[in-house]
């Protein structure tokens, strides 16, 4: 692949915590890797950053040195074995937790300047819609949000539709059901709330796929794994692996919204280079 190529960059969102966002970044990381893709993820949910732990990776540097100044972003990426670009959250450091729109920026801006050829960077960010997670979701080129077929979560999810396509104008927003009994199941999930954002906010999201229920995934993590390198051959594995193969079937974003982007240099060249 060559190096003008734009990095695809998507944000992993969910409107609540605990319906599995990060099991959905690190698995879809993981699944996009193993299909030959050079893949970053950077582990933005800052108050419960876990993405290291998943991978089974262990981090000397994190985002809070780069935030100090002490690290570059460079210094701080580290490769885990699956052969990822992992960029550390700071779990529990409470200032990071609270990060401003500004810093989020700031941090945004940095991934110009990595050197690094990258097809995909995943954004894991923070359950809810603080400053700094509609920052990074901004700066995405498409936005996956995780929801379980439950109340609140539903509710939580809609709530955060409702943010991005009103307040933001972002589109690209696919909801992605996890947890499911069957994809039929996640499919009529994705349809009830589809529905709703057309009544009431006159949008529509997409859709990819569903995510199976399966004890296999947990089993994994206890394991600091993802389920695609432990248990290749259960029904999550193979649900993200299509996730990850409908994700490299999307259209190429030449004029993403959302302002600020991640590897905004890069996206100017490859579009300077269509032109």
């Amino acid at each position: 692949m060559s190096n003008n190529k734009t990095t695809e960059v998507i944000g992993i969102a969910s409107g609540k915590g605990g319906v599995g966002k990060t099991t959905v970044s690190i698995n879809l990381a993981v699944a996009l890797a193993q299909r030959g893709h050079d893949v970053m993820l950077f582990d933005a949910d800052l108050g419960l950053a876990n993405a290291q732990i998943a991978l089974g990776a262990r981090a000397e540097y994190n985002l809070s040195h780069f935030l100090a100044g002490q690290k570059t972003l460079e210094e701080i990426t580290i490769t885990t074995r699956q052969g990822i670009q992992l960029i550390p959250g700071a779990s529990g450091v409470q200032e990071l937790a609270a990060l401003s729109q500004l810093q989020a920026a700031s941090i945004v801006q940095a991934f110009s300047n990595l050197g690094k050829k990258i097809d995909y960077l995943i954004v894991d960010v923070a359950a809810g819609i603080s400053p700094s997670v509609l920052a990074f979701l901004a700066a995405c080129q498409r936005r996956f949000i995780v929801v379980q077929d439950d109340p609140s979560s539903i509710a939580d999810a809609y709530g955060t539709i409702k943010v991005l396509t009103q307040e933001m104008k972002l589109d690209e927003i696919y909801l992605v059901p996890n947890l499911v009994d069957s994809q039929t199941q996640g499919w009529k999930l994705y349809q009830r709330l589809n529905d709703v954002c057309v009544r009431f906010l006159g949008e529509s999201i997409h859709y990819l796929t569903s995510i199976e229920n399966d004890e296999m995934v947990l089993a994994a993590l206890k394991k600091y794994q993802s389920v695609m390198e432990m248990a290749p051959g259960t029904a999550a594995a193979r649900d993200f692996r299509r996730l990850a193969e409908l994700s490299t079937q999307l259209r190429a974003i030449d004029h993403p919204s959302g302002g600020l982007q991640f590897f905004m240099e890069r996206l100017l060249q490859s579009n300077t280079k269509n032109t």
